[in-house]
């Protein structure tokens, strides 16, 4: 399925917004959980890079502690 940029863009809103249902041109679509919608959301942008020829950057965070740690 070709995704488009306006397609992304809802979705995130949505996600951000808090919502379940998003509304495409003359459909709208009400998702299980957030996590479907994450997961699509991930699939969406993986696609539209691979049609735009565009690689995803991956982020790499790391976590350092200093002390005992022993509250």
């Amino acid at each position: 399925m070709a995704f488009t940029k306006e397609q992304v863009t809802q979705l995130e809103s949505a996600i951000s917004a808090g919502v379940l249902s998003v509304r495409y041109a003359d459909r709208t679509v009400t998702y299980q959980s957030l996590a479907e919608m994450r997961k699509l959301l991930k699939q969406m942008r993986c696609e539209l890079d691979a049609a735009t020829g565009q690689p995803r950057r991956r982020r790499i965070v790391r976590l350092y502690q200093s002390g005992m740690g022993n509250g």
